[in-house]
């Protein structure tokens, strides 16, 4: 068992010893300063201590702590401890700051994953030349990985004897097992994305993205599906009041619900871009355009609740942020999550973020709105995507349709 000293405030040392030892103080004072509680940084140095003395037995010095020899670790600890689940989280906060210290090597230091490496220098790529948002740079990379995971090593061996067969085999493969027309077409994109980088950066001989074939899917096709507005109401009034995560969720699907955003740019909305004396507030939106929306009295009260009440006191500029240290923005994931736990607190389906923004224009439609101001509501660039939600204004449709023929054929 793990020996802990007596009682007193703050984080209470353990004395790790083996290759870890000189490094306790610095993880001690690290996870301290991001806000990480008492508690939490005692957990995270008992699990150092652990993997410190398995480094030792192993005969193992910091530097060859690599990306593999901890999960090893992890199926070590799995092994031995069946009954206990691996506290993977705090072994994840002592190794984030063993490598920004340098003491232990990352994935792309160690030349083992170099699909990893790869996907670095592609994130790099999105953000600096292409100008993409943080989210759009998480998703092509995700869908990335599945291509250069499939290819067999030493991945620079197999990009340079890359061919167009290739190509078409993993695609028609890989989207025949999507979810979703729309997931499909995702790992289309990326894979014609990636394609192009990798010619450009001299990684393949040809550009490929000829071989990536397109996915069937018809334009305006599907029709939008609204909730009801005592499902809406029943989704706001899902969240806890009295908790901070509870004042956070409620802020988040109050400004979806109301405001139509989308999932992405709630979770980059900054403080900053909250005008409360002029009620408005800014969204970045695609295509890096920031565009002002009035900032309704119900938004703003959900605003001014969290942000009072539940938001943590840290540096992050972000308004939305996780509800644990270290306090960090939320991602789309997360107001994907928040929506889920939403829709089954409400005894709804789980639905997408995405179904609040289709709820906001047919309700908007449906109370006599134009089509052009509701794009001017969900900031669309085209017309075009405007355009489908012609289909749920049955009154004005019922206007355009024959009568059927009396005395037709039976």
């Amino acid at each position: 068992m793990d020996a802990i000293g007596g009682r007193r405030r703050g984080p209470v040392p353990l004395m790790v010893t083996g290759p870890l030892a000189s490094y306790e103080s610095l993880v001690c004072a690290e996870l301290a300063s991001r806000g990480y509680a008492a508690a939490s940084v005692k957990d995270a140095v008992r699990m150092m201590r652990r993997l410190s003395l398995w480094m030792d037995r192993r005969e193992l010095a910091a530097a060859g702590l690599t990306p593999a020899r901890v999960e090893e670790f992890l199926l070590f600890r799995r092994a031995v401890c069946s009954s206990e689940p691996v506290a993977r989280r705090s072994l994840g906060a002592v190794i984030r700051v063993l490598r920004q210290a340098g003491a232990v090597p990352g994935a792309a230091e160690v030349g083992g994953d170099a699909v990893q490496e790869m996907l670095a220098d592609y994130a790099a790529y999105l953000r600096g030349e292409r100008g993409l948002a943080a989210e759009s740079v998480r998703c092509y990379c995700g869908q990335a990985r599945k291509f250069l995971a499939a290819l067999p090593a030493p991945l620079d061996d197999s990009l340079a004897r890359l061919d167009a067969a290739q190509v078409t085999v993993f695609m028609v493969r890989h989207t025949a097992d999507a979810d979703s027309v729309w997931s499909a077409k995702a790992l289309v994109t990326a894979v014609r994305s990636l394609l192009r980088y990798l010619h450009v950066d001299g990684r393949i001989p040809v550009a490929l993205t000829g071989a990536v074939p397109s996915v069937a899917g018809w334009r305006l096709a599907s029709l939008p599906r609204g909730l009801e507005p005592s499902q809406v109401s029943a989704l706001l009034a899902a969240s806890d009041p009295d908790s901070s995560a509870g004042l956070r969720d409620r802020a988040v699907l109050t400004v979806l619900a109301r405001l139509g955003l989308r999932g992405a740019e709630v979770a980059a909305l900054q403080l900053s871009d909250i005008d409360w004396h002029a009620g408005e507030i800014a969204v970045r939106g695609k295509g890096s355009r920031v565009e002002r929306l009035p900032l309704t009295a119900e938004v703003g009260e959900a605003l001014s609740d969290y942000l009072m009440s539940g938001r943590p006191r840290c540096s992050a500029t972000a308004v939305f942020l996780t509800a644990r240290a270290p306090y960090q923005a939320l991602t789309g994931h997360c107001i994907r999550a928040i929506m889920g736990r939403a829709c089954e607190r409400a005894g709804l389906p789980r639905l997408g973020a995405h179904r609040l923004r289709h709820t906001l224009a047919t309700t908007i439609l449906r109370a006599g709105a134009p089509l052009p101001e509701v794009g001017q509501v969900l900031r669309h660039r085209s017309q075009l995507s405007t355009t489908i939600y012609a289909k749920v204004d049955h009154e004005a449709l019922r206007t355009l349709a024959q009568s059927w023929p009396q005395g037709g054929a039976r």
